[in-house]
């Protein structure tokens, strides 16, 4: 695919974001092919840049380099450093944004206002402007003037509450997920209802302003949990690696390492019953189906257990996976992209990098015709691209470029 067009062709997009929502959703449209141009501060960037270590530099060198977080919700962008806070930068953004399809960002709510670049002024230099603003409670209701992080948004929008082990377990206390998985979830969502928006600009010829609250996407993305409660009236609770709905689907200690079972469904539970060597209880009706097996999990975990740790994990999963059953290992960071399944997916690229030749990426998990989008370069650097953008899109000569630099507004990479 990296040779023929790509979906979004055409598209440009200003992303004014920061940290990992609004990058998030920013880097999915420029791997489908969006020029996208990253709009950051002069001399920091955004945040995520001095988010490590760990950091990417050339072998030798003495300055701090590129931090990993940074590179990894950024590839394929172009990065402009301009100082927002002068009217000279702003007004550059609006020149930019009259000439764009779409701006991200997640200014607290009001501030870019204060700049003239809110969607009001926007869509009058650009009617056809879609602006996704995300921020952590949305732009409406009591909370919408506070900022929100994801790990506060887990904990206050009910992530937390059923994710770790049990009150009264060993280690049982309210956990976060290991990465921050609403941001991701945002950055996901928004993507799709900017997708969305220029799918509708195609029949009305206008513009929308698309509101993003984490607050809103955690919620909504509690799944099951949230219909659990809302049809039952009991608010769930952590259960470890338990299922709330389903059983067996866990983790389970084998005689050499923890393994995972999920079992889906009745037929599934027979089959692994043949393989763990018992063979009553499919039968058995306070296992034979899904919610017997809800029902009485204790019972029915105290023989698996005991089960479980009569042979080595690897030989449960040769077995299980032999006959259909789904079941897998847990596996570290480093297992994981050494997998072959991961090598013959082509999980993991290297692109173009300023400072570094080439830098590792994890690829876009689209697959088009069989092939996964590729975007042309690896996370830029701080105002890589200033002046390439200046001149290319609102054709500003060198001499007009220089004059910014030299006063500060924008910022000319190394």
């Amino acid at each position: 695919m990296s040779n023929t067009p790509k979906p979004l062709d055409g598209l440009r997009v200003l992303d004014l974001s920061r940290i990992l929502a609004g990058p998030w959703a920013a880097q999915m449209l420029a791997d489908l092919g969006a020029d996208v141009i990253k709009v950051e501060r002069p001399g920091v960037g955004d945040d995520t840049r001095g988010w490590g270590p760990p950091y990417a530099k050339p072998e030798g060198s003495q300055d701090r380099g590129e931090a990993a977080y940074f590179m990894g919700a950024n590839r394929g962008k172009r990065s402009l450093a301009i100082d927002l806070k002068e009217p000279e930068g702003q007004a550059l953004v609006r020149d930019l944004a009259a000439k764009s399809d779409i701006l991200i960002e997640n200014f607290k709510v009001g501030d870019l206002a204060r700049y003239g670049l809110d969607y009001a002024s926007l869509k009058e230099v650009n009617p056809q402007i879609i602006v996704c603003s995300i921020t952590g409670f949305g732009q409406t209701g009591p909370r919408a003037s506070q900022a929100g992080y994801d790990l506060m948004i887990q904990g206050m929008a009910g992530l937390m509450s059923i994710t770790g082990a049990a009150d009264g377990a060993p280690g049982g206390q309210p956990m976060k997920v290991g990465v921050a998985v609403v941001d991701i979830l945002t950055g996901l969502n928004s993507a799709i209802a900017i997708l969305a928006a220029v799918t509708e600009r195609a029949s009305t010829g206008k513009g929308c302003h698309i509101d993003m609250a984490l607050y809103d996407v955690c919620a909504a993305s509690l799944a099951n949990q949230a219909l659990n409660y809302l049809i039952s009236g009991n608010a769930p609770g952590r259960m470890g690696n338990l299922h709330p709905n389903i059983a067996p689907y866990q983790t389970y200690a084998a005689a050499d390492g923890h393994l995972i079972l999920a079992v889906g469904n009745d037929s599934q539970f027979r089959k692994f019953c043949t393989v763990a060597g018992l063979t009553d209880l499919p039968d058995d009706p306070d296992f034979a189906t899904n919610s017997a097996r809800v029902a009485n999990r204790p019972a029915l975990n105290a023989m698996l257990d005991a089960a479980f740790l009569n042979r080595p994990r690897d030989e449960w999963l040769d077995s299980l996976n032999a006959v259909g059953v789904p079941c897998g290992p847990i596996n570290k960071i480093d297992e994981v992209f050494a997998d072959p399944q991961a090598v013959a997916r082509g999980l993991v690229r290297n692109l173009p990098h300023g400072l570094l030749g080439t830098a590792p990426t994890v690829s876009c998990p689209i697959r088009y015709d069989g092939e996964a989008p590729v975007s042309p370069r690896a996370a830029p650097l701080l105002g890589e691209h200033s002046a390439e953008v200046l001149t290319s899109i609102l054709d500003l000569d060198e001499e007009s470029v220089s004059a910014l630099i030299e006063k500060g507004i924008v910022q000319k990479g190394a």
